[in-house]
This record gives structure tokens, C-alpha cells and sequence, in this order.
């Protein structure tokens, strides 16, 4: 990733939803501040902020979701494992790395924690019931922009093919998230 800011709007395909997303270099590593709009069946919005180092790993994620009530929740990695809200959490202890379940920008955590194709655990935080388990999921590169994702876990047997810009942020994914271009409303 350059050192520029870059912002990224996603448009939900499955059901009414948008994205905000800007990431931005820090001391640390990278600040990802974003806004999502779930118009769904279960509809809630959610702002986060994600800290990741310098290698993409996360450090912290903290969440305020409103849906219909304000919660908050804080994940951060530390030398114990996974703390989830200032509480260590061996269940999570297999987890390498989160996968919140309203964005595709934990997408581009796991294609670049593999580089490559492979397998990983993640920690899946499910929205809105901010509900956290591991699940399983492989990651198949089928071209330099083009991953297939497939989840073998929470969703075991969801399939769909990923498209990644230079920076692997997700440009579309199939049947689930668009990028909205600088051009459209």
C-alpha cells in the first residue's frame, strides 16, 4: 500500500447496505476508520475503528454498532491471545486474524496474511448480534486481482470469487459488495 490515504465505498448487493472506509498510514502501522448502513431485514449501523500494524495484522478493532440499541465492542490482540472487551478469551486463542461479517475489508486481512493461497482461522464477529466464534476459511488465488473465498466453517460451503485491487481491498464480491466509483451516487 502507498503511503496515500485511500477511501472505499462498497454498495451491498444481498440487501440495502453502504460503506464508508478510509485507511490511513500511522506510527503504528495503519488506522481504518469506517461507517456502514445496514438497511436489511436486520437493519443497524456500525462504525469502527480498526488498528493494524505495519504487516496488516490487527492490534485492536473497536466497534459501536446501534441496532436498535448502542453496544460497544473492543477486540485487541495481546501477547495472553484474543481480549475481548479487557477480558482474555482462550476460545479464541486458534483465531489469526478477525473477519467482521458486514464488510469485505476483512478480506483484504486474510489475502494478505497468506499471501497466497491457503487456510486460516478467523475470529468471526457476526452482525448484529456481535456474537464471536472461530471459523475456518480458505482463501484461493485464481489470478494476480481474483481470489475464490470459501468458508469452512460458520458458513461451511459459502463460496464466492473475490475482486482485488493493488492494495487486495475487495473491488467486487460476488454477490454480496460493489465498489461505488468517485462517479456514482
Amino acid at each position: 500500500m502507498s503511503a496515500l490515504s485511500i477511501t472505499r465505498k462498497w454498495r451491498r448487493l444481498d440487501e440495502p447496505g453502504l460503506e464508508v472506509l478510509h485507511v490511513q498510514p500511522d506510527d503504528e502501522g495503519f488506522l481504518v476508520l469506517s461507517t456502514v448502513v445496514h438497511a436489511g431485514a436486520e437493519a443497524f449501523g456500525l462504525s469502527y475503528l480498526w488498528q493494524l500494524d505495519r504487516d496488516w495484522r490487527t492490534h485492536r478493532l473497536e466497534l459501536h454498532l446501534a441496532s436498535p440499541t448502542v453496544e460497544t465492542l473492543q477486540v485487541e490482540r495481546s501477547e495472553e491471545g484474543w481480549q475481548v472487551n479487557g477480558r482474555l478469551r482462550p476460545d479464541l486463542a486458534d483465531c489469526e486474524e478477525i473477519d467482521l461479517s458486514a464488510t469485505p475489508f476483512c478480506n483484504t486481512l486474510a489475502m494478505r496474511r497468506l499471501q497466497g493461497s491457503g487456510e486460516l482461522t478467523t475470529l468471526y464477529v457476526d452482525l448484529p448480534s456481535l456474537q464471536l466464534l472461530p471459523s475456518r476459511q480458505r482463501y484461493t488465488a485464481l489470478g494476480r486481482d481474483r481470489w475464490r473465498y470459501t468458508d469452512l466453517g460458520i458458513a461451511k460451503g459459502f463460496e464466492a470469487d473475490l475482486e482485488v485491487d493493488d492494495n487486495h481491498l475487495v473491488v467486487a464480491y460476488e454477490g454480496l459488495f460493489e465498489t461505488l466509483d468517485e462517479n456514482q451516487a
